[in-house]
């Protein structure tokens, strides 16, 4: 079993001057969920290599037992400096995509050409797309048979409330909860930190960090059926 992941090649916060990217923990948890379970795993970008770590992701409050891990793996590491470049995959060669979060994929994979085609190709070819987070934002120009992917699915992401506990709101191109909702969506959310993984048929979609491992472990058990 093969699985594709897409991470941001974006570190720019906008106009503040501060660094963004991936959110470790949104990596770190799929990425040893898959691996322990056997899953062959392709990291990609649009730039390829070395994606950027948020930061304030590798603070001492943002560590996991998995954060841990991966930080102790030289192998992981290396998985993760060596990023495919993005245009160069092909959906075809995958069983599922699964698009961790942090900011920076609302400003590059939300408007990545390669990445919304990928997507379509992917869901349209009866593949499951998972995404936690900030990476539900990236389906905002995705569509199917003419309509976003995600009208009238049920779907979660980072929320309104949390995006203002992070002071972020008026920084981010856009609000994720606001755009699926826009598009359609039939979005949940729980309260804010806590974990949410929402299944509806081939799209998997979570809340927050928190629930980066439950949306791994939901693919996983669409994949095995």
């Amino acid at each position: 079993m093969k699985i594709l992941m897409v991470l941001t090649s974006h570190d720019q916060l906008g106009n503040t001057g501060k660094k963004t990217g991936f959110w470790l923990e949104e990596f770190a948890a799929p990425y040893f969920t898959f691996v322990d379970a056997g899953v062959d795993v392709t990291v990609s970008s649009p730039k390829g290599g070395q994606p950027p770590l948020d930061p304030k992701s590798d603070t001492p409050e943002g560590q996991t037992a998995l954060t841990e891990r991966f930080k102790g793996d030289p192998a992981a590491q290396r998985v993760l400096a060596t990023t495919a470049v993005l245009a160069d995959i092909k959906a075809d060669d995958y069983d599922a995509v699964f698009y961790p979060g942090g900011h920076g994929p609302l400003w590059d994979l939300a408007e990545d050409p390669h990445s919304i085609s990928l997507i379509e190709r992917f869901y349209e070819s009866g593949k499951t797309v998972a995404l936690v987070c900030h990476a539900p934002g990236v389906l905002r120009h995705v569509k199917v048979n003419g309509e976003p992917l995600v009208k009238g699915k049920r779907v979660s992401g980072f929320t309104n409330s949390e995006e203002e506990a992070v002071g972020l709101t008026k920084i981010v191109p856009f609000l994720v909860e606001d755009e699926l909702k826009r598009l359609g969506g039939r979005f949940e959310k729980v309260d804010d930190w806590q974990p949410l993984s929402i299944i509806d048929g081939r799209l998997i979609t979570g809340q927050n960090p928190a629930s980066s491992e439950s949306v791994a472990k939901d693919l996983l058990k669409v994949l095995h059926g």
